[in-house]
């Protein structure tokens, strides 16, 4: 088998994983445990069922042979019981140099009680058409069932047979395993539990990681668990706070620069009034307020106030619908939608993208709907779309599809990136596709 059938096979969780190494590592150690048992077991079986044959054997000799010869034959027609056939006779009923299954701790233990005698034991299971032979001599018929044989010689010559029957299961005799099984089932649950129990502060630190991706300002991850559990946890809340450092560094310092450059903005503004030339001051003007506005855009997406920004109860659909109608767009979906989310954020995003389908798209079509927990609002517009290339590139921060930074023909190249911004750090999402026929389809999710 391949590596990916094995990978397919095996379980994708570390629970479930934990969980097939003790399981296996415990039904081996059963198996084993079962197997050396029966083996055991079936040694000591047979000695001792050897002991107490061999003992009623030879008990049952020295009866015969302090009896009168013409009594033999009554007396061992007499001790005949089902479960110990005898019988007396001239020729014994396992013939001499024959192989058996089972016969030389019988003879042993024969020997031990009847030593000097001649006599030949062994398990046997005759079949249907085999040749009586010497049994008949010793008053026997064929049987097919298992049975202990033995033949052993008396003082005057003649052989007392004996037959003791088997029951059919004697080589493999049933035993209660179930407390086996009970033992295995309370070891599996107690895994269960104890596993969940310990993997549980890396699904917290999973949930962690994911809430940073969205708000760098989470609270620190809670240190507990094993210790290889809280090395990893103490690394992550090390790591968070890094990356806090960074940002709010990064902040402070756009914030410091857009400060200092709005004092020489606001003068350059104060000597264009002096200029004389209508034209050229207008220009200049103009050329200033874009710098001012492209300053306040950086600083905005700089600070990135939606991850600050407090989740409170929104309705979505009537910040959509007034959206909408302050752009004169279209909307189609519910009454009404309560989510708990940025409420400045979520809306500047959804701003930025329907003024977007407007001005480039000339007019667009909000939709939302409910896709089991996420909501899904699709803006489309019937403009010239964007390149595939292009598709994720847009939404980096200042880049711009038309790249001659002309305010006439696109803004800062931020709207996107602020969008995609404040939408993540509510937990949603904002892609791009081009649509069949011509314009643009931006689909946000958010988790209900």
């Amino acid at each position: 088998m391949t590596d990916s059938v094995w990978r397919r096979l095996l379980p994708q969780t570390l629970v479930g994983r934990t969980l097939l190494v003790l399981l296996t590592a415990l039904v081996i150690t059963q198996g084993a445990g079962i197997v050396l048992f029966l083996v055991v077991h079936k040694e000591q079986a047979a000695l001792l069922d050897s002991r107490q044959t061999a003992e009623r054997i030879a008990s049952i000799v020295q009866l015969i042979e302090q009896t009168p010869s013409d009594e033999r034959g009554r007396l061992a027609r007499g001790l005949d019981r089902p479960g110990l056939k005898i019988g007396w006779g001239k020729a014994p009923i396992l013939a001499p140099g024959a192989k058996y299954l089972v016969d030389s701790q019988l003879e042993i233990e024969l020997s031990r009680r009847l030593p000097g005698r001649v006599l030949h034991a062994g398990l046997r299971t005759p079949s249907p058409n085999q040749d009586s032979g010497p049994q008949q001599g010793a008053g026997f018929g064929n049987r097919g069932a298992p049975t202990v044989q033995a033949a052993i010689t008396l003082e005057d010559g003649t052989w007392l047979n004996f037959v003791i029957p088997l029951p059919d299961d004697h080589l493999w005799r049933p035993h209660p395993y179930w407390p086996l099984g009970v033992g295995l089932v309370v070891v599996v649950v107690l895994c269960v539990v104890l596993v969940r129990h310990a993997v549980r502060p890396l699904n917290v630190l999973a949930k962690a990681a994911d809430r940073l991706g969205r708000d760098v300002l989470a609270p620190p991850v809670e240190i507990r668990g094993p210790r290889e559990v809280m090395t990893a946890a103490n690394a992550f809340n090390r790591m968070q706070a890094r990356l806090r450092r960074f940002i709010e560094d990064r902040t402070q310092m756009i914030a410091a620069i857009s400060h200092d450059l709005r004092t020489p903005i606001t003068r350059l503004k104060l000597r264009a009034e002096f200029i004389e030339d209508d034209e050229q001051r207008l220009k200049i003007l103009a050329d200033l307020d874009e710098m001012e506005a492209m300053i306040s855009s950086t600083l905005a997406f700089a600070r990135d106030d939606s991850a600050r920004e407090t989740k409170v109860p929104v309705d979505l659909v009537g910040v959509l619908v007034d959206l909408c109608d302050q752009f004169s767009v279209s909307f189609d979906g519910p009454d009404e939608l309560e989510m708990t989310l940025g409420t400045n954020g979520v809306k500047r995003a959804f701003a930025n993208l329907i003024e977007n389908a407007c001005k480039y798209g000339g007019g667009g079509r909000v939709a939302l709907r409910i896709d089991g927990d996420m909501v899904a609002v699709t803006i489309e517009d019937d403009g010239p779309g964007i390149p595939v290339a292009e598709l994720e590139n847009v939404f980096a921060p200042f880049y711009r599809v038309e790249s001659s930074r002309n305010r006439e023909t696109g803004g800062t190249g931020l709207g996107l990136a602020v969008a995609r911004s404040a939408i993540r750090g509510n937990g949603g999402d904002v892609t791009l596709a081009n649509r069949t026929g011509g314009g643009l389809t931006v689909t946000v999710t958010l988790p209900l």
